[in-house]
């Protein structure tokens, strides 16, 4: 990992968690293995762990998000912390109001954890160099830059569904690499967990400029691109973030990059799909794919409670045992 990392205590243990750039396999390895320890927790009558009673947690949402800010808040809850939900909207920096000031009054009362999305880059990081000693922060999306906890349960869908061993793998990841944080997070972790093989499929305007120094495989064509994939993760064309005109159309995209069944055929027989969401159904794949046998999309979203439960709790346990 490297020197002076933020993200690292003293003691090389989770403090942040703000981007899996230089962090090592052995903290992604034990994020995954106590992520499994807690994925039996929502089968359970009691839905409850007493690990972080007594903390706070605050959402900080400055972008608009469901699956990532409700897994984020039952995760928490389900540490048995106290969740405060901030609607930005209504809060007063929209009128104005500074990031640095909006962070101060919050932390004024007295949290132990910030879980914070920020349409620019580098917010997650600015918060965290800002925050009390005790307080920790998570990253859940910022601007272009990172989304690692998605990328972490990502990861945990493909151990959970093809083993431990990602050096056996081959994953292609398709569709709009150039705007997705989602994509950059999940190129580092493949890399990090020495994945056989990380291959982009897009047109080669939403392919970003450095992306073969990212230790990826480049394809335009998707049936080449998935050939002998054993997972498939789709990509949302991120309009809000485009700018010109990136693509001729919609529906141009879809039938040269839409996953169909037919175009599937070209992965492996047990190849699996996976898609981070919101899925724009007809653009980026069909409903059959989506909604069909190989579709892992709904595990994603339920194993996202189970993978921020595991870094909610590990960077918590930093604190706790700082200050013992």
């Amino acid at each position: 990992m490297k020197a002076n990392d933020p993200q690292i205590d003293d003691q090389g243990r989770l403090r942040h968690f703000l981007t899996i750039s230089g962090l090592n396999q052995q903290l992604l390895t034990e994020i995954l293995d106590t992520a499994e320890s807690f994925a039996g927790v929502t089968e359970q009558t009691v839905k409850k762990v007493p690990l972080l009673r007594g903390k706070t947690i605050v959402n900080l949402f400055f972008e608009a998000s469901t699956r990532t800010r409700t897994t984020f808040e039952l995760a928490a809850k389900r540490l048995s912390a106290d969740v405060l939900n901030i609607n930005i909207t209504q809060s007063s920096a929209a009128k104005g109001e500074t990031l640095l000031d909006t962070l101060r009054n919050i932390e004024a009362m007295h949290v132990d954890m910030f879980i914070v999305r920020h349409a620019d880059s580098g917010a997650a990081h600015f918060i965290a160099s800002n925050v009390a000693p005790h307080t920790s922060v998570i990253n859940a999306g910022d601007g272009r830059h990172s989304h690692p906890t998605q990328a972490m349960l990502d990861m945990f869908t493909i151990r959970r569904t093809k083993g431990p061993d990602f050096g056996r793998l081959r994953v292609a990841i398709v569709g709009d690499v150039m705007h997705s944080r989602v994509a950059r997070s999940q190129i580092h972790a493949l890399n990090v967990l020495n994945t056989g093989e990380v291959r982009i499929v897009a047109p080669k305007t939403l392919i970003p400029a450095y992306a073969e120094s990212l230790g990826t495989r480049i394809f335009h064509d998707l049936r080449t691109g998935i050939q002998d994939a054993d997972v498939i993760i789709m990509l949302r064309l991120q309009h809000e973030r485009m700018k010109g005109a990136l693509l001729p159309s919609e529906h141009e995209y879809y039938e040269l990059f839409g996953l169909t069944e037919k175009k599937l055929a070209s992965a492996n027989p047990d190849a699996i799909v996976m898609h981070p969401g919101p899925i724009n159904r007809g653009v980026e794949m069909d409903s059959e794919v989506a909604d069909g046998p190989r579709s892992v999309i709904l595990q994603q979203v339920s194993h996202g409670i189970a993978v921020r439960m595991a870094i909610m709790s590990m960077a918590m346990r930093s604190q706790q045992d700082g200050g013992e």
